[in-house]
């Protein structure tokens, strides 16, 4: 028993933590209907200003104030102001994509604002490393007392706040319909931005608690805090404080019990502990009823919005619609023509990397852009394709082309098995547990000699055809542009078929599509099969072109910043896809020559233009392509009249 408590004691400041965040998480979601993926980077940006005003000599409680009690609400009045307003009953990916972008950028702009210098995270407690008592023979310090009693007097606030009878009566109120509550007077927009800055506060307040664990401040660190908050929150049905409480403490104790007993040394062991609030939110979100739905429909008035405006481009004129498509043609001739003939070396394997690239990112556009689901894991799919070619070609002597299809082919059976818990699931939390499962495969999964090897990697050769060898740059950035062009073309079948017609039912309503005789689970299924052949495939040839991989290279983050590039230029179609891998490698090689302190301004850069996804979903080059379109329509009609009336005078 004493060594049992000896783990459990040390857990509950642990799980404290995780409450506070879920606490916010709940207040938010249950105000706006959004899982704010960007709590993490606020935590992060409130641990960071913390540790830099206490670096610089200005004492602890103020650097608390100006961390917490400043700058946490007020970046939730930004976000909210600026943002999530305008996402309030909109469809799942219109609210996921703009959290996604600032969950990448905010960490970007800090981390060029405070520079590469290392940061050691400072404690507010007093005196945090002083053992006050023993407990069952456990040491029990300032920090451990003063972080539990914290989260429990803030979520006692929390649960205090909404039971009153003024405040807490209207944002409840607002939570179930806001156009309800402005016809009796109360300002919807005011309450939701009240919610927005209290929720804040606490993710300031939980980074500012978890940072001095860690020995140096990390985004990557916080994204796995905010997994553990929606663990604890899904916990509490995204309802009930002392629930959330309660399974926040559980989690955090449940982690250090974990590592306690399991033998150290092994990857189980420093692998499961990390990767048990993963489990858990996926356990859950596929058992728990009451998390299945995402909060579009609980507005009884929602119906009084107009509907959304159709995503599918409008018939051109004969002219145009042949204009654009041969502009279309010479612009992708001229960039192949460059990329073989005029560019210098690295720009070569820069334009390579972008065709690689893009058959990864054709998986999302294929299972976002047509079936309409939401897949955070992509790169896990990837990296399946990835070692399966390594593995194959290392121990069997395989050829690489046809590790290529052999990681394909695993990549889709992985995708199926995800498939298989999704298809009780919608919108958003879809994307949730696609997370978790990506999570999970960074913690424990690709950590396996047999499957990706750890830290060490694995080797994967250029591959060879006959006597064809494709070890230079140049042939195999042909070779790429071949498998990209037979990708593509299965894409644009598959759109035109049967199954694609299908599949975009689904996507304009899976209860619809059911009412027809459309199978939703098959399709489902097929969906997220297909998606992760295409990014298996796409994953071993990006593993040939490097030609030596490792875990590191297909982590959850790159499956994030490739739903936001591909979302941000266009994931209705295949040119979007294109475009996006394009821009993401050639912004890459030119951040690639600037200071270390900005090498994160590709994902600012990108992360920015996702927000504008709220008013324009169909993506910024679509967009300006549409904007483009209307001006030489408008200019052939004017030309087509004066013709007209020039003939009708002759």
């Amino acid at each position: 028993m004493t060594e049992l408590l000896s783990y459990v004691l040390p857990g509950v400041p642990y799980g404290c933590v995780y409450a506070l965040m879920a606490a916010g998480l709940v207040l938010t979601y249950r105000a706006s209907g959004v899982f704010n993926l960007a709590f993490g980077a606020q935590a992060y940006v409130s641990a960071l200003l913390f540790s830099v005003v206490v670096q610089e000599g200005a004492g602890t409680w103020w650097a608390f104030v100006l961390s917490v009690v400043v700058a946490g609400p007020v970046m939730g009045l930004l976000l909210d102001g600026v943002v999530f307003r305008y996402t309030r009953g909109a469809p799942p990916l219109v609210r996921l994509v703009p959290a996604l972008g600032l969950m990448i950028a905010i960490p970007s702009v800090a981390q060029m604002l405070a520079g590469t210098s290392t940061r050691v995270p400072a404690s507010f407690v007093l005196r945090p490393n002083q053992v006050y008592f023993h407990l069952a023979g456990s040491a029990v310090s300032g920090e451990e007392i003063g972080t539990t009693l914290v989260a429990f007097a803030s979520v006692a606030a929390l649960a205090a706040l909404l039971r009153s009878r003024r405040l807490g009566l209207r944002m409840r109120a607002v939570v179930e319909s806001p156009r309800m509550a402005e016809l009796h007077g109360v300002r919807s927009d005011a309450v939701g931005s009240l919610a927005w800055s209290i929720s804040s506060l606490f993710a300031a307040l939980a980074g500012v608690l978890l940072a001095p664990i860690y020995a140096q401040l990390n985004a990557s660190n916080f994204t796995a805090l905010l997994v553990a908050a929606i663990a604890a929150a899904a916990v509490g049905g995204l309802e009930s404080l002392p629930l959330t409480l309660v399974g926040g403490i559980a989690i955090g104790v449940a982690q250090q019990v974990i590592g306690g007993y399991l033998p150290s040394g092994t990857i189980l062991s420093s692998g499961l502990r990390p990767a048990f609030p993963f489990l858990v939110l996926a356990v859950l979100l596929v058992g728990r009823r009451s998390l299945r739905h995402d909060g579009r429909l609980d507005d009884p008035l929602a119906g009084c919005d107009p509907p959304m405006a159709s995503l599918r481009p409008a018939p051109r004129m004969a002219e145009v619609a042949l204009g654009a498509k041969a502009f279309t043609v010479a612009l992708g001739a001229a960039v192949v023509a460059i990329a073989v003939a005029v560019v210098p070396g690295n720009w070569e394997f820069t334009f390579t990397q972008a065709a690689v690239l893009s058959i990864v990112m054709l998986s999302i556009t294929l299972l976002t852009g047509l079936a309409g689901q939401i897949s955070l894991g992509q790169a896990v799919f990837a990296g399946a394709g990835a070692f399966t070619a390594g593995q194959l070609a290392a121990h069997f002597g395989l050829p690489v082309l046809a590790g290529v299809l052999a990681g394909g082919l695993v990549a889709g059976m992985l995708g199926a098995i995800v498939a298989l818990p999704t298809l009780s699931l919608g919108g958003i939390s879809v994307g949730l547990l696609t997370l978790s499962f990506a999570l999970l495969a960074d913690n424990v999964l690709f950590l396996y000699s047999w499957s990706g090897n750890g830290a060490t990697g694995l080797s994967v050769p250029r591959p060879k055809l006959g006597g064809l060898s494709f070890a230079g740059t140049g042939a195999f950035f042909g070779l790429s542009l071949v498998i990209l062009g037979i990708v593509s073309g299965a894409v644009v079948l598959v759109r035109g078929g049967t199954v694609g017609r299908q599949l975009a039912a689904i996507r304009g309503s899976e209860t619809g599509a059911a009412s027809i005789g459309i199978d939703v689970a098959r399709l489902r299924i097929v969906a997220f099969t297909l998606s992760a052949v295409i990014a298996g495939v796409g994953g071993a040839l990006y593993a040939s072109l490097e030609q030596s991989v490792s875990p590191n290279d297909f982590n959850y983050q790159f499956s994030l910043v490739y739903v936001v590039v591909v979302a941000a230029v266009g994931v209705y179609s295949v040119a979007g896809a294109i475009e996006a891998a394009l821009a993401y490698t050639v912004l890459l090689q030119l951040v690639g020559s600037l200071p270390g302190r900005y090498s994160s301004l590709v994902a600012l850069v990108f992360g920015l233009v996702a927000l504008g996804y709220v008013r324009h979903p169909e993506g910024v080059v679509t967009y300006a392509q549409s904007w483009v379109l209307d001006r030489a329509e408008q200019l052939a009609r004017f030309l087509q009249r004066d013709r007209a009336s020039g003939a009708e005078a002759g």
